[in-house]
């Protein structure tokens, strides 16, 4: 470091957890050497820093805290108060500039001040996850058998091949989530502590809590599609949240699909009554949008709009059985269902196609013959290579 710029641009980044191993190797080196400037970054400006400071990696940061505690520990023997006033103001700089890298340090260690950097989640792979409260994962094998424990050691939940359930003996007064990833091409069974049955479609996030918490709503979060089949409760309402829309009942059947490339999310309602409303907002019977049972009710993501209508509810949960039901949908979205629901590839080189719109109900059948249909009826031309298919 030659400059006091470099200095100051250097600490920045260590601030900010961009340094290079090489970068943070000189950052340890100019604390124990003392060679401080007028250009190291003031409280204010590592205040300001820390606003927009990623999470460090826990055991980056644990090596980095120790490294400087241990830097610290040696600089206690080389600071010492002279009698002239230069020196004397130098080697307190220098105190607290180490005691800046230090607070830094201790704040990556204990988690303060960081934004949380999930890693997305690969649904390509072929990997079911168990993500816990303290973001260790656990891979699920749907042919397999584990115990599920907390960060106690205690037993909450047994998996037994496609389907995971959840004790209702765990003693806890505090909200603990777990998180569940369907990847493509699979779908799972999840039961709730309270009794709840979650069928969880392909290309699916859940995120739950371990158990309820009694005087508590029982919320659970959804990205993607699920079939719910809710214990009664009459005291703790069950809320399905998908993103801008919540979904409120007591103990009933339905349908949430909630993928991202849907301009709405609906909701088909089985069995039972359900409330849909904003999730800013607080439920209300009598301003709310109110399910009927054979009925969807779709959320509109631009404007927030609901309307509803009259189904044939079985169209909608087929996919429980390995159905697959294409209402008024534009080919361009046809094809992401068919790359989630068989994890393939799909290349689509004939534009004219994507915004053309299909209807199509297909049972339990191969990607195959759902693309042999619509070469038959529609006239759609493709090859298949692998996991890949091209359209001409």
């Amino acid at each position: 470091m030659n400059s006091n710029s470099e200095i100051k641009t250097l600490l920045e980044k260590f601030i900010l957890n961009q340094c290079t191993a090489e970068e943070t190797e000189q950052v340890i080196a100019y604390c124990r050497n003392n060679d401080l400037t007028d250009d190291f970054p003031t409280v204010e400006e590592v205040k300001n820093l820390l606003d927009e400071m990623p999470k460090m990696d826990e055991q980056k940061a644990d090596s980095i805290f120790d490294t400087i505690l241990t830097t610290a520990k040696e600089q206690e023997t080389v600071i010492e108060l002279q009698p002239r006033k230069s020196n004397y103001r130098k080697y307190i700089s220098i105190a607290a500039s180490v005691l800046v890298l230090l607070g830094v340090g201790f704040a990556y260690k204990q988690g303060f001040f960081t934004k949380s950097t999930e890693v997305p989640f690969d649904f390509k792979s072929s990997d079911i996850v168990l993500q816990m409260e303290d973001g260790s994962v656990q891979i699920i094998s749907e042919n397999g058998k584990v115990q599920v424990h907390d960060k106690k050691g205690n037993i909450i939940g047994n998996q037994d091949g496609d389907k995971l359930v959840y004790e209702n003996q765990a003693d806890s007064d505090k909200l603990a989530y777990n998180t569940l990833k369907i990847p493509f091409g699979k779908k799972f069974r999840l039961q709730l502590s309270d009794g709840t049955m979650v069928h969880l479609n392909s290309g699916t996030t859940l995120k739950y809590p371990v158990k309820f918490i009694a005087g508590e709503n029982r919320q659970v979060y959804l990205d993607g599609e699920a079939f719910f089949d809710v214990a009664k409760d009459k005291k703790h309402p069950f809320i399905v949240n998908a993103d801008e829309l919540n979904i409120r009942v007591l103990g009933t059947h339905f349908n949430v699909s909630n993928y991202p490339e849907d301009a709405v999310t609906d909701v088909v309602l089985v069995e039972g009554s359900v409330g849909m409303y904003r999730s800013n907002e607080e439920f209300d019977a009598s301003k709310n949008t109110i399910l009927k049972p054979g009925y969807k009710g779709s959320f509109n993501k631009e404007n927030a709009s609901i309307f509803t209508k009259p189904v044939i509810t079985e169209i909608y949960t087929s996919w429980i059985d390995g159905g697959l039901t294409f209402r008024n949908m534009t080919f361009k979205n046809i094809i992401t269902k068919l790359e989630r629901r068989y994890n393939v590839t799909i290349i689509n080189k004939n534009e004219k196609l994507a915004n053309e719109k299909f209807n199509a109900s297909f049972k339990e059948e191969s990607i195959e013959n759902v693309m042999s249909y619509f070469n038959d009826i529609h006239g759609i031309n493709y090859t298949i290579k692998n996991n890949q298919i091209l359209i001409k």
